[in-house]
């Protein structure tokens, strides 16, 4: 199966969750057993050999391959959500994103200087939510960060937001 055929999967809904915005739809990759199984494939090869020790997963589509790729990749999975949703004491961050602003948390015993971190999210439009997450681990000052992603939209150039220290990939560039 090819990336052509991963994207072709992807279902494009208009106007959703408001006028303007175009969904990507990544859940017919889930649903068929070969889509996923060639993602997790596609992911893990791109990090198989980075040394990384957790898998940072944004809520709530990060937390779909975020647990499978840290599988993969022998590392523990940490949860980023939105206020309210963790239970012992957080950092958080707030930013802007393209129709409102939001504040997403992680645990403050989440991260050590000793961890190479890979932060996971389904897509990256403009960059905000991510740049924020990315924000969140510094805190930690780890030894490495990776951001990645399922979608890229290149036309919008989110990549531009991280710094040189941060490696951006995406397994589908559309």
């Amino acid at each position: 199966m090819s990336k052509e055929t991963l994207a072709k999967s992807i279902r494009k809904i208009p106007d959703f969750p408001k006028p303007g915005i175009l969904y990507y739809d990544i859940t017919p990759l889930f649903k068929d057993p070969w889509c996923l199984q060639e993602l997790s494939y596609n992911l893990f090869e791109m990090y198989k050999d980075k040394g990384i020790s957790k898998v940072v997963g944004i809520e709530s589509r990060g937390f779909i391959m975020g647990p499978i790729l840290a599988t993969r990749l022998n590392a523990g999975f940490i949860p980023i959500r939105k206020p309210g949703k963790l239970p012992a004491e957080t950092y958080e961050e707030s930013y802007q994103k393209e129709y409102g602003e939001d504040t997403i948390q992680i645990h403050k015993d989440a991260i050590d200087e000793n961890d190479v971190i890979l932060l996971h999210d389904d897509l990256l439009a403009t960059g905000g939510t991510m740049k924020a997450a990315c924000e969140l681990v510094k805190r930690f000052k780890p030894k490495k960060i990776y951001v990645n992603f399922i979608i890229e939209l290149t036309e919008l150039n989110g990549r531009a937001i991280f710094g040189e220290d941060v490696e951006v990939e995406s397994v589908l560039p559309l």
